[in-house]
């Protein structure tokens, strides 16, 4: 267990841990609240065989299409990979595993593991591809899909401040899937562009709480604004 006051460290130490093999929740939609610079870092770190739990596929050669091009990720599970061709061609030729979700009920899978639930019951997509692979449940004459909770050993998310004890505040879009993906994983590493002090932050406008977040490491703007419009941050 991370005490309180020791969450604060180097970003290479804080992804060195990260194992081969690992399932990683990555927070962002399109740009905004993606952790570019614990991306970056988990690229020059070399782990493999990743299963990447994103909601895009990002662009070529920016955030989690890096870990792609490099052929770092066997598994992707998304809502789309419309903006990165190369995501595309690998899946279109095998070497690229990726699920699909709409992005609602994707959200509501990963909020689902936050909060301890194993899963929920959906009509959306019911006898379409989409629910394919559900098992499904009737209640009263009605069917429902069951569609299971989505955990990961560890996410990566984007703060735009935090404090030493790890109590996150995101700025504006990007807590998109940032606060949810914080819930639903064993190990949270957050960067951030400030660190402050214990009581410094506004008790009333912290969006995740320090008892969900492992590490937090510090990074400047210039590190993790790929393809970020400035008022997008």
């Amino acid at each position: 267990m991370t005490l309180l006051n020791q969450k604060v460290c180097d970003i290479e130490a804080a992804i060195a841990d990260i194992p081969d093999g690992a399932t990683i929740m990555v927070g962002g939609f399109g740009s905004p609240g993606t952790p570019f610079a614990l991306l970056d870092a988990l690229l020059a770190s070399g782990q493999r065989d990743l299963t990447l739990i994103k909601n895009d596929a990002n662009e070529p050669s920016i955030g989690i299409g890096k870990l792609i091009e490099a052929g770092r990720v066997t598994h992707l599970i998304t809502s789309h990979l419309g903006l990165n061709r190369f995501a595309i061609e690998a899946m279109n030729n095998g070497t690229l595993k990726v699920s699909f979700h709409p992005q609602g009920l994707l959200a509501e899978k990963i909020r689902c593991a936050g909060v301890g639930h194993g899963g929920f019951l959906t009509d959306i997509g019911q006898g379409t591809e989409i629910a394919e692979a559900r098992r499904s449940i009737d209640v009263d004459g009605v069917t429902w899909g069951i569609e299971a909770a989505l955990q990961a050993d560890v996410a990566l998310v984007h703060a735009e401040r935090a404090d030493r004890y790890g109590n996150l505040i995101y700025r504006a879009t990007a807590s998109n899937f940032n606060p949810l993906m914080a819930m639903a994983a064993d190990r949270v590493i957050a960067q951030t562009y400030r660190i402050d002090e214990p009581g410094d932050l506004p008790i009333d406008a912290i969006h995740t709480p320090c008892a969900f977040v492992s590490q937090v490491v510090q990074v400047d703007r210039a590190s993790s604004q790929q393809g970020v419009r400035p008022h997008d941050l």
